[in-house]
């Protein structure tokens, strides 16, 4: 995989430029699943069969992709126990928390908002 390397320029942190890390790691974060991980890891810290319940529907695979995201990108901690079998840890990072509290904020909106939208949905579907 290759990724872009911060320089410190201004452009690695546009998200309109193509070529941005900004971008890159924007879309890394900002899917579904993440989004929902970093919600459930906000919480505890919690091992990978306990993720699989907490985040309804999401695949073994889908889980194991995004936990190594957020591991890649700093949000998200494994801690592997020495035991037979070995027990694996996840938690949020400092950089992961903040992130979950833009996470809290998208998920009031989304209460907030809930009952505009499926009347806007209605309308638009009639």
């Amino acid at each position: 995989m290759v990724t872009k390397q911060f320089t410190g320029s201004p452009d690695e942190a546009d998200l309109r430029r193509a070529d941005s890390l900004a971008r890159e790691i924007f879309a890394d974060v900002a899917n579904k699943w993440a989004l929902l991980i970093i919600e459930a890891l906000g919480e505890r810290t919690l091992r990978f069969s306990e993720l699989l319940v907490e985040v309804e529907g999401i695949s073994h695979k889908m889980l194991t992709q995004n936990l190594r995201m957020l591991e890649r990108n700093g949000l998200a901690h494994r801690k592997v126990h020495p035991t037979v079998p070995p027990r694996v840890e996840y938690s949020l990072t400092e950089p992961g928390l903040a992130l979950r509290r833009t996470v809290d904020t998208m998920c009031d909106w989304t209460h907030r908002y809930l009952g505009h939208i499926e009347a806007s949905r209605s309308r638009f579907d009639a």
